[in-house]
């Protein structure tokens, strides 16, 4: 095989549409867009507009907080793929496990704000894991194993005294 003869699988790529190429095209002339009005112009938006009434999004009241400037983003790692990951051999179950080793074993893309371990699936093996959180039932289980489980927490900025 040579580097001509690749080809993408049938139906894998689609050919754009040409528009405002000709009436035999069947999207010549006025483009898709029919005859005059708003919508046929450019640069126009008018996704909210509802003919002068007053928009439902203006309409609804707003309240609540949402912390969207301090939010903290947490990776999560299930026990059951930490047990998928001990029985390939990805990790080492007598030895400790923390952020850095999940990265390194691909159960976790990247660390955030921290990894949150959770309880969903089953643990068999009994680990040292230390992350920056863990749910309660999370934590039951492990150390219902023999494990430990260390929180760290967050590190960052302590909140300032009142």
């Amino acid at each position: 095989m040579k580097l001509n003869d690749l080809r993408d699988n049938p139906g894998a790529t689609k050919t754009r549409k040409r528009i405002g190429r000709g009436i035999g095209s069947g999207t010549g002339k006025t483009s898709g867009k029919g005859q005059k009005g708003q919508k046929s112009r450019t640069g126009v938006s008018i996704k909210g507009f509802e003919g002068g009434q007053m928009p439902l999004y203006r309409r609804l009241p707003k309240r609540g907080f949402t912390n969207a400037r301090f939010k903290k983003t947490f990776s999560e790692v299930n026990l059951g793929r930490l047990q998928k990951a001990i029985d390939a051999g990805k990790l080492d179950a007598s030895q400790p496990i923390d952020e850095a080793k999940l990265v390194e074993a691909g159960l976790v893309g990247r660390v955030l704000d921290g990894v949150r371990l959770l309880a969903d699936g089953d643990l068999t093996s009994a680990v040292t894991i230390t992350v920056t959180g863990a749910s309660a039932k999370a934590r039951e289980v492990v150390e219902a194993k023999g494990g430990t489980v260390t929180v760290t927490g967050l590190t960052g900025p302590a909140p300032a005294e009142a």
